[in-house]
């Protein structure tokens, strides 16, 4: 079994890398199953339907979401119909969605669950003890967990990894933006890094116009942050292997892809 999954897809500049690269990336590793998060695929902030669908039809299996699910309100008009669409599970259980799905392989089954941190970010529901339920729910179908960790702080999605090692195939941070360099497979057999960065603008400031994020901090006044619609351009992303039969991870790898590590197929 073997995972590709690109990370924070950002405005029509992440878009245009997915649907240039990932085509590419599935011709060259043939994963089993492909995982994006969009969840500032839509302008920098949140997702629509034919975004999401653009996904899908490039050749992703399941869309991952975060902080920024809500931003787009076209989202309340079809979240609860997109089979594939994953948002944070420990968002109050009162929102729209689901924090979990599941995809069929041939004959083997992959749970896929979205969690949200706390720490430096909103308050929602415990992600350690909202992993616990949806962890033990999926083991009763599958050994195959995969875990998309939206959170701001280093620490928080190294010990969610500590906790879940052993009990699931995969977890994978997102969300600042920045891919980190301490993919791993931990002792119990979970493949994890902190981050596996962004796909979109190369030459911002995570993915926004520099001048406006520079204009904040040089000021404190507030500047409004647009995605660069031009410029060079990036996708970050990881490929796991993973033992479908005992459900731990035997190997994970970075993907970088911009003008300073071009792509060789």
């Amino acid at each position: 079994m073997r995972i590709l999954f690109v990370g924070d897809v950002v405005g029509s500049p992440g878009r245009d890398m997915v649907k240039e690269y990932v085509p590419k990336l599935k011709e060259k590793y043939r994963p089993t199953i492909t995982i994006i998060n969009g969840e500032n695929a839509a302008g920098g902030r949140g997702i629509t339907e034919a975004i999401y669908r653009s996904f899908l039809e490039v050749g992703a299996q399941a869309v991952t979401l975060g902080n920024h699910t809500w931003d787009n309100r076209e989202i309340f008009e079809f979240i609860d119909k997109a089979k594939y669409l994953v948002r944070p599970a420990n968002f109050p259980e009162e929102v729209p969605g689901k924090g979990i799905t599941y995809l069929k392989i041939n004959q083997d089954e992959v749970a896929i669950i979205n969690l949200q941190g706390r720490t430096f970010m909103p308050a929602i529901d415990c992600p350690f003890k909202k992993a616990d339920e949806l962890v033990e729910e999926a083991r009763k179908r599958t050994p195959i967990i995969f875990v998309d960790f939206h959170a701001e702080a280093t620490s928080e999605k190294q010990a969610i990894g500590w906790y879940l090692d052993g009990r699931i195939s995969a977890v994978v941070g997102t969300h600042t933006h920045v891919q980190t360099a301490d993919d791993r497979i931990l002792p119990g057999g979970t493949a994890y890094i902190s981050d596996v960065g962004m796909t979109g603008p190369y030459d911002g400031i995570l993915g926004v116009e520099k001048d406006a994020v520079l204009k904040r901090f040089l000021t404190s006044l507030p500047s409004r942050f647009e995605v660069p619609k031009e410029g060079r351009t990036l996708l970050s992303a990881v490929m796991i292997d993973i033992d479908k039969k005992t459900g731990k991870a035997k190997k994970i790898e970075r993907i970088l892809i911009n003008d300073d590590h071009p792509f060789f197929s």
